[in-house]
């Protein structure tokens, strides 16, 4: 263990050690510790390639604290583009399900953007599920844990306004070209989408048709490059597509609204 006996010694540490925002995690990290030995230990785990959001115990999320955990997908600044889109074609009190959940953070942005009539999310991991329950049980948002629609109580199928997902988009090949923080500490499920990205993001599209509404809307983040091919599986489902980017935030959001009737039964 290592003693960085003050702030500008353990700026220089973190600059070394590639953080480009050095000045703002050494204040972060002073924050979060008790004691000297304690600052050290998360400065030596920082250095070691520890995402800063996993040491503090949470991630800003669009002007929110959102609480995180070791093995859970961390919430991107550009996913706000998503929690945007969303709020932009929802009506009022919509029944609103967030898909790969993750820490629940779009869930809990959008819970206070549009106070929803009925609201869940799910996620297919255990360890994000979890996290995600302990971000929304203030709030009173169940949190299902399964693939994508599977664990959703089937009364609400046909019945959605708004289906929100982070799905992982990085193509196989990508995943172990992404920084050390994303690839050794989240899971592998909350990032790689198979071997053109899609493969999560197409599922969803199909399975999309039956929970929502006549009207309903399915919103997601999806990489730059990869909306034309997203936007053509879209519209052989039935849905709608309209792109929304973002040059601030380097994000893209693909909106989908669903036209016609929809299956309910089951």
């Amino acid at each position: 263990m290592t003693a960085y006996p003050d702030r500008p010694a353990l700026v220089h540490l973190l600059r070394a050690a590639g953080c480009v925002f050095a000045e703002d995690e050494a204040d972060l990290l002073i924050a979060a510790a008790d004691s000297p030995a304690t600052l050290a230990a998360l400065a030596d785990r920082r250095v070691a390639g520890d995402p800063l959001e996993h040491l503090l115990g949470w991630a800003e999320f669009g002007g929110l604290r959102v609480s995180v955990a070791p093995g859970v997908f961390v919430p991107r600044r550009r996913t706000a583009l998503l929690a945007t889109a969303a709020e932009a074609v929802a009506g009022p009190e919509p029944v609103v399900v967030e898909l790969c959940c993750g820490s629940g953070a779009v869930s809990l942005l959008l819970a206070r953007r549009l106070r929803p009539r009925w609201q869940a999310a799910a996620d297919v991991d255990q360890a994000a599920v979890a996290c995600a329950r302990r971000n929304l049980a203030g709030l009173g948002v169940p949190v299902y844990e399964g693939d994508l629609f599977d664990p959703l109580p089937a009364h609400w199928r046909g019945r959605l306004d708004l289906v929100v997902a982070n799905a992982p988009y990085v193509p196989t090949s990508a995943v172990e070209l992404m920084p050390p923080e994303a690839r050794l500490h989240e899971p592998t499920v909350a990032l790689d989408g198979g071997s053109d990205g899609l493969a999560v993001l197409r599922r969803l599209a199909v399975d999309a048709v039956r929970w929502l509404a006549p009207g309903g809307h399915l919103v997601v983040e999806v990489g730059g490059s990869q909306v034309d091919a997203l936007c053509a599986a879209l519209a052989r489902c039935g849905l709608v597509p309209t792109v929304t980017r973002s040059a601030e935030l380097d994000a893209t959001a693909v909106t989908a609204r669903l036209v016609g009737e929809t299956a309910t039964e089951g």
